[in-house]
C-alpha cells in the first residue's frame, strides 16, 4: 500500500508535511545546532519518533493478539547526532517501559521483545546507526 506525503518549505528552515490519507499536518524546524530555531521536531527527530512509535505499535499488536493490555506502556528514544564523516544520526537508544503485571510470562516477554526489534522502521534504518532497544518491566 502506498501512502503519499506532501511537504512544502515555509522559509527560515521550516517545513510542513501533509499526510495524504488523513490530511494531518506536521511542522518541522531545523535544530539550533544546524541553523534553525528548534521550534518543532527536526526531520531527524521524526526518525526517532517513527522508531519509538513503531516499536510501541508492534508491541501493542503482539499483546492484543494474546489478550494482553499494555495501555500505559511507553518508549523513550534518545537521538545522538554525529558529524564525521558527515552529519547523520549516530544512535537511537530506545527504552521501552512495560507497566507492572502486564507481561509476567518470560516466553511472552521474549516474543514481545523480538517483535519490537523487527518493527519496519528499525529494519529500514542504516546499519551504521546504533539502535539498541532495552525493555524495562515495572513491578
Amino acid at each position: 500500500m502506498a501512502v503519499e506525503i506532501k511537504a512544502s518549505y515555509h522559509g527560515v528552515l521550516r517545513c510542513e508535511a501533509l499526510h495524504g490519507p488523513s490530511g494531518a499536518a506536521v511542522q518541522t524546524d531545523a535544530p539550533t545546532d544546524n541553523g534553525g530555531q528548534g521550534a518543532s521536531f527536526s526531520p531527524t527527530d521524526l526518525v526517532a519518533t517513527a522508531l519509538g512509535t513503531c516499536v510501541l505499535t508492534i508491541v501493542g499488536l503482539v499483546a492484543e493478539r494474546h489478550g494482553l493490555d499494555l495501555r500505559g506502556a511507553s518508549v523513550e528514544v534518545t537521538k545522538v547526532m554525529v558529524s564525521q564523516p558527515l552529519r547523520r544520526i549516530g544512535s537511537l537508544r530506545t527504552i521501552v517501559t512495560i507497566p507492572g503485571g502486564a507481561i509476567e510470562d518470560s516466553t511472552m516477554r521474549q516474543r514481545i521483545e523480538q517483535a519490537a526489534r523487527q518493527c519496519p522502521v528499525h529494519q529500514s534504518l542504516n546499519h551504521e546507526i546504533e539502535i539498541p532497544i532495552e525493555f524495562r518491566y515495572q513491578d
